[in-house]
């Protein structure tokens, strides 16, 4: 198994990657949040054994040639290393924050992907570049702009998603789905899977064929102060996330259905204080890998049993390397 964490900010970026590498660590992921979501990648992009990957750029306030030319940039630099993970966001941070049109997300999605596709095509086998759909046309790439075939192919496209229509869209289109964070175990095995598995039957693939990455969140410590720390920290994301109507499916799988309508009038109030005392030890562990390093290990064992070969894992709040390291030592028993 491989287990990814997260590089926050450029600031150090390969020191970081370096240090992250050398507790066992297999792969770093950015996130669209305070910092832009490529620029660590670059610097870390130095630091050898280990897989970078963007989880997720959010794709609707670019531009897939924008994307493809970071993407093919990373992979060369990194030799092969990278995966370029896509994300939606949701309607209010698209449309109020970055100012640009949502609407039908999926569709919007898959043909992003598809542009990007016959940019790489066009870059790595010399086809002509003709491709028009209904939000993305590139019709022109003239040699000087073109950086030709990548040495070490094309970087895989993976997508996040949890909805139905995007879950089963991104099977049957990209090369893998980054399963959002705010899930659980019966959640990803009783919905995620069959539509995955729906979406590839549409395009003629196995399971084999596409890989799911769960991202689990973690809570645990090695110390006293670092477990009670990550745990309060869990609780302030777990109720942000559970504010959005995007995740009330989950929320709803196990009985809390009211509590994501309480969460979102909570969070329009900017109460969001108040927000984490609402989310109870059993949601807690519902939702995150709850406990010691030990217990947070067997727990990222058990989610990706049968799934994935590769987790990401989601620090609410920045672990101590050497509770990264037990975890990792665990794992590894």
């Amino acid at each position: 198994m491989r287990i990814h964490t997260a590089l926050f900010g450029p600031q150090q970026a390969a020191e970081r990657a370096r240090a992250l590498r050398d507790v066992g660590i297999d792969g770093i992921f950015t996130f669209d949040g305070p910092h832009d979501v490529f620029s660590p990648l670059f610097a870390a992009a130095a630091v050898d054994d280990v897989a970078l990957m963007t989880n997720v750029a959010i794709a609707f306030p670019r531009n897939p040639i924008t994307v493809a030319h970071q993407a093919n940039d990373l992979q060369l630099l990194s030799g092969g290393r990278f995966t370029l993970g896509l994300g939606t966001q949701i309607r209010p941070q698209i449309e109020k924050r970055f100012g640009v049109p949502f609407e039908r997300p999926v569709d919007r999605m898959v043909e992003f992907v598809a542009a990007l596709r016959a940019i790489f095509d066009a870059w790595n086998n010399g086809t002509r570049l003709n491709f028009e759909g209904e939000f993305y046309t590139h019709r022109l790439m003239t040699p000087m702009f073109n950086p030709g075939p990548n040495p070490h192919g094309v970087p895989p496209i993976f997508v996040g998603a949890l909805g139905p229509r995007l879950t089963r869209a991104v099977a049957e289109h990209a090369d893998g789905l980054l399963v959002m964070p705010f899930t659980s175990d019966a959640f990803v095995r009783e919905s995620i899977l069959p539509r995955v598995d729906a979406g590839l039957a549409a395009s003629g693939r196995r399971r084999e064929d596409f890989a799911v990455v769960p991202e689990i969140i973690v809570a645990t410590g090695r110390t006293e102060e670092e477990f009670e720390t990550s745990v309060a920290a869990t609780r302030r994301l777990l109720s942000f996330y559970g504010s959005t109507p995007a995740y009330r499916p989950v929320l709803e799988l196990h009985g809390y259905g009211d509590l994501q309508t309480e969460l979102n009038l909570l969070s329009k109030q900017g109460r969001w204080a108040e927000m984490a005392g609402l989310v109870d030890d059993r949601l807690l562990e519902l939702i995150a890998a709850h406990g010691s390093p030990r217990d947070v290990a067997a727990t990222i064992r058990a989610r990706a049993h049968g799934i994935a070969d590769d987790v990401a894992v989601y620090q609410p709040f920045p672990l101590a390397d050497e509770t990264l390291a037990e975890i990792m030592e665990s794992l590894a028993e």
